[in-house]
């Protein structure tokens, strides 16, 4: 029996690129890169570069190369855009001080470092991010609802511009027709007044 030397495929650096990027969670894009909150941005590029290069769907045939590709780059693109870093960088430090109030602590409290508190507040960061995703969205629908309610008035505007001036072109079109029968009108006035005239006299003489 021949013992082979070569690694079982889930514990090579590939696959445990492919595991750490899929199982992390995806609205931390820290943990996606499986990098700490406040690194510089030279640790961001040269992370993503390390784990793009070994998972990169052209390098590898991996049928999970693609979807772990995207969700590190995406990750990689919210890190180096400064505001969203900033909302992510917030609601990390909202989570560490949500978690020290429930425990009734001090900002100088021991535990802080200790690894028990380090993994309970990447669980409250889960629990914070998630709440403000839910937030976001009802905002995204209360603007997109604002916004239809918007654009049917502005719609129901224009659709009565329209008639306005649909009706105005179609006064100014008859405008002929309505003078020539204004004008028989008075015509046919003036004779029956004549022979009304006519046949007094008539009367009369």
């Amino acid at each position: 029996m021949t013992v082979s030397n070569h690694k079982p495929e889930h514990l090579t650096p590939i696959t445990h690129s492919y595991v750490g990027i899929l199982h992390a969670f995806r609205l931390d894009a820290y943990a996606v890169l499986d990098l700490q909150p406040g690194v510089p941005e030279s640790d961001i590029k040269m992370t993503y570069r390390k784990k793009s290069l070994l998972i990169h769907p052209d390098k590898t045939s991996n049928p999970q190369a693609p979807d772990a590709f995207d969700r590190l780059k995406k990750a990689q693109t919210e890190l180096m855009d400064e505001k969203h870093r900033q909302r992510l960088d917030e609601s990390i430090a909202d989570a560490r001080m949500l978690l020290i109030r429930e425990r009734k602590w001090t900002v100088d409290n021991p535990e802080l470092q200790s690894n028990e508190f380090r993994k309970a507040w990447r669980e409250k960061t889960k629990q914070v991010l998630m709440d403000d995703e839910l937030r976001r969205r009802r905002q995204m629908k209360v603007q997109m609802q604002e916004e239809g309610r918007q654009q049917m008035k502005e719609e129901e505007e224009l659709d009565a511009r329209k008639r306005k001036r649909d009706h105005e072109q179609k006064w100014e079109a008859t405008r002929e027709q309505r003078i020539g029968s204004w004008r028989d009108f008075q015509k046919g006035k003036s004779t029956d007044s004549d022979k009304k005239k006519k046949k007094k006299l008539k009367v009369l003489g």
